[in-house]
């Protein structure tokens, strides 16, 4: 195929014509993570002030029955927590037995 002038403005026409979709097509995708962006935020503002205004209504008595809270929420992780823990090692314990017992029994 020649370069001819046809040629050369078609060509032209049909990258800018590229660029133009590929602009408008990047403009929607940013309107909508923008409008995504701004509800997340609008909703993390909204879950601040809850808890600013909780913090400002607190008294000694607020202050020990969420400390209480917060003690007993971290007990049921430690405990979740070892409890994976354990299962895991209980696991590569059997595995190793599984592995030791078929490297001792003899072959046949």
């Amino acid at each position: 195929m020649k370069l001819t002038a046809k040629n050369l403005k078609v060509i032209i026409v049909l990258l800018l014509i590229s660029f133009g979709v590929g602009v408008y097509l990047q403009d929607v995708q940013h309107q909508k993570s923008t409008e995504h962006a701004w509800k997340a935020n609008r909703y993390n503002l909204s879950r601040f002030n809850k808890i600013t205004e909780y913090s400002k209504k607190m008294n000694a008595t607020n202050w020990k029955t969420m400390r209480d809270s917060i003690n007993n929420q971290l007990d049921t992780l430690m405990i979740l927590r070892f409890r994976k823990e354990m299962d895991s090692m209980n696991a590569e314990d059997a595995q190793e037995a599984s592995l030791l017992l078929g490297a001792v029994t003899p072959n046949k």
